[in-house]
C-alpha cells in the first residue's frame, strides 16, 4: 500500500445543522472545498468533532456520503466508525468501503470499561469484516481506554493495521509507537501540540481546529519538514492563541462559531451542548479575529 497519501494535514471534519437540526449538506460540501484549497491531504470523517455520538447511523452514512462526493478521488478520505456495538462499527466500515473510503479508523469500545481481549476482538472483528485498513483511534481521555506500547503492537504487527491517531500528550509513547513500527503512519491528535508531535515522530495530524485555519497547520507541517523549527512554532504559538479561546467557551461550539464569522453557516451543536450566550460569542470573535487574520 502508498502509505505517502496518509501523511499530512488531515481536518476531523465538523457537522453543520440547519434550523431543523438537519445536516446541512450544501455548508459541509463548502467547508470541505475550503479546506481542500488550502492545502488539506484530506479528511477525518465521522469522528469525535463531527458529534457522532449525537448522530444516527444513517447520519453517520450520509456525512461519508458528502465527503466522498465532494472530494471527487482528489484527497484521502478516513471514516471513523467507533460505536460501543462492534456490529454498528462494521456497518459503518462496511459502509465506507462501499464507498471506496482510503482507511476506516475506530476508536476503542468505551463506558463499559471493556478489557483488553475484548477491545481486541473488537477491532478485530471490524478488519475480519471489511478489506479497508484500520487506523487505530487511541483517545484515552475521552474514552477512558489508554492504549499501551504493548497494545498497540497487537495491532500494528498485522498488516491491515496501518496506523494511529494519538490523541494523548504522552508523546513518549508516541515516539516508541513510531520506533517500533516506523513503517506505520502516526498522527498527532491535540491540535495544540501539533509541532510535539512532529518532533516525536508523527507523519501528520488530525485535528478539529484544522477546520478553520488548516493553512497554519499545513504551514507548520512544511516547515518542519524544512527544519525551520523556530518559524514553525511562531505559527504554532498563533494557532495556540486561537484554541486558547476556543477552550475558554467550549471547543466544538466555539469552532462552529469561528466558522460563521468566516461565511458559513454551521450553526449550533446538537444538545446536550448549550450554545454561546451573546456575550461570549462577542468576546471569542474579537479574541480569534486577529489570530486568524495573520497570514505567513
Amino acid at each position: 500500500m502508498e502509505m505517502s497519501k496518509f501523511k499530512g494535514v488531515f481536518p476531523a471534519l465538523l457537522t453543520p445543522f440547519d434550523s431543523n437540526n438537519k445536516i446541512n449538506a450544501k455548508e459541509l460540501e463548502k467547508l470541505i472545498k475550503f479546506n481542500m484549497d488550502k492545502g488539506a491531504s484530506g479528511f477525518y470523517c465521522g469522528g469525535s468533532t463531527s458529534e457522532a455520538f449525537l448522530l444516527s447511523l444513517d447520519e453517520r452514512k450520509y456525512l461519508y456520503d458528502i465527503a466522498k462526493d465532494t472530494t471527487n478521488g482528489k484527497c484521502t478520505l478516513i471514516a471513523h466508525v467507533g460505536c460501543i456495538s462492534t456490529d454498528e462499527s462494521i456497518e459503518l466500515a462496511k459502509y465506507a468501503e462501499k464507498l471506496n473510503f482510503d482507511a476506516v479508523s475506530s476508536v476503542a469500545p468505551f463506558y463499559f470499561k471493556f478489557t483488553f481481549d475484548e477491545i481486541k476482538d473488537h477491532y478485530f472483528n471490524i478488519v475480519n469484516a471489511v478489506n479497508a485498513p484500520m487506523i487505530i483511534y487511541n483517545f484515552p481521555a475521552f474514552s477512558g481506554v489508554n492504549l499501551t506500547t504493548g497494545n498497540i503492537s497487537e495491532f500494528l504487527q498485522d498488516d491491515r493495521f496501518i496506523g494511529l491517531k494519538h490523541t494523548s500528550n504522552d508523546y513518549f509513547a508516541l515516539e516508541r509507537f513510531k520506533s517500533k513500527f516506523p513503517s506505520k503512519v502516526m498522527y498527532n491528535g491535540f491540535d495544540e501540540m501539533f509541532l510535539c508531535g512532529l518532533a516525536m515522530g508523527a507523519d501528520g495530524g488530525i485535528g478539529s481546529t484544522y477546520n478553520l485555519m488548516v493553512e497554519k497547520f499545513v504551514a507548520i507541517y512544511k516547515l518542519f519538514n524544512e527544519n525551520k523549527i523556530d518559524e514553525a512554532r511562531k505559527i504554532q504559538n498563533c494557532a495556540n492563541n486561537v484554541i486558547e479561546s476556543l477552550c475558554k467557551y467550549g471547543v466544538f461550539q466555539s469552532e462552529k462559531e469561528v466558522l460563521n464569522m468566516l461565511g458559513f453557516d454551521f450553526g449550533i451543536c446538537r444538545k446536550p451542548f448549550k450554545p454561546l450566550s451573546a456575550e461570549d460569542t462577542k468576546a471569542l470573535r474579537a479574541a480569534v479575529a486577529p489570530e486568524l487574520a495573520k497570514l505567513y
